[in-house]
């Protein structure tokens, strides 16, 4: 198989391997495309929940953003955990160094399990800054309702949270609706031309960790490679459904999903 394209993924690792940098990898290594990584945290944990968490200095995480890119120069960056201020503060000073124009962020705030995994003033600065600076930001319900400052229930609180942060600054907006317990699960995208539902079954089971990880790194690939953000979501969700819904049930508490399956990216497509 011919790499399609180069991904740098700017993460938090996850010993137990279903989410953060090692769901990264195998996601863009899946869908045939090259992964190249900036390590922000190391956490011991596994599908029960987390243990501890090291931080990696700010300064180390823009040395390996940096010297990474000034050799292979990536197509598409994907961001994921940033858990301090000085961090987030440093992923933007080198961001406009390497001047990378497709960028997803993940704002990764609470692990699976229930474990905080940001600090306050780094969502102010998240919300405040970051958010400007990507083609897309990726939160899950409880994330687009920190960042927005609304109580979400429904599907018009998605599209009203995603209004609020394109009014912030956000240039496109995927909400993931999986918290809701709605039959299906409805994913909003949104930016100041168009609102899209993406509508997917619902499966029943507790194996959905990394998910979110795992969908934001199958938009950088897909977006890598010459589809449009939108398409990019479309069939990132659909990836991960099937992730889902071949998932291997390892673990007592939330398994992995399953990232060995895959969609072949055409450069051609409607």
């Amino acid at each position: 198989m011919k790499i399609k394209s180069k991904i740098l993924i700017i993460a938090g690792s996850d010993s137990s391997g279903g989410a953060g940098i090692q769901a990264d990898i195998k996601t863009v290594t899946s869908l045939g495309c090259y992964a190249m990584t900036a390590i922000t945290a190391i956490t011991s944990q596994n599908t029960t929940g987390v243990l501890s968490i090291l931080p990696v200095s700010a300064k180390n995480i823009s040395q390996q953003i940096e010297f990474t890119s000034k050799d292979i120069k990536p197509d598409a960056i994907k961001i994921g955990m940033l858990h301090s201020t000085p961090v987030i503060r440093s992923v933007i000073n080198s961001l406009k160094k390497i001047n990378i124009n497709k960028i997803i962020l993940d704002p990764v705030m609470v692990a699976k399990g229930g474990a905080k995994l940001i600090d306050s003033k780094s969502i102010k600065i998240l919300r405040s800054e970051l958010i400007k600076k990507v083609s897309l930001i990726t939160p899950n319900i409880p994330e687009a309702e920190i960042l927005s400052g609304i109580q979400i229930k429904n599907t018009e609180d998605m599209i009203l949270a995603s209004k609020l942060l394109i009014d912030m600054g956000a240039k496109n907006v995927l909400i993931k609706g999986g918290h809701n317990k709605s039959k299906f699960v409805i994913d909003i995208f949104v930016n100041k031309i168009e609102i899209v539902k993406f509508k997917s079954k619902r499966y029943k089971t507790k194996n959905t960790h990394g998910t979110g990880c795992t969908l934001s790194s199958a938009i950088a690939s897909f977006y890598s490679c010459g589809k449009t953000l939108k398409k990019s979501c479309e069939m990132a969700i659909k990836y991960v459904n099937q992730a889902i819904s071949s998932g291997p049930k390892f673990g007592k508490g939330n398994g992995p999903i399953n990232h060995l399956n895959t969609f072949i990216i055409n450069k051609k497509f409607k």
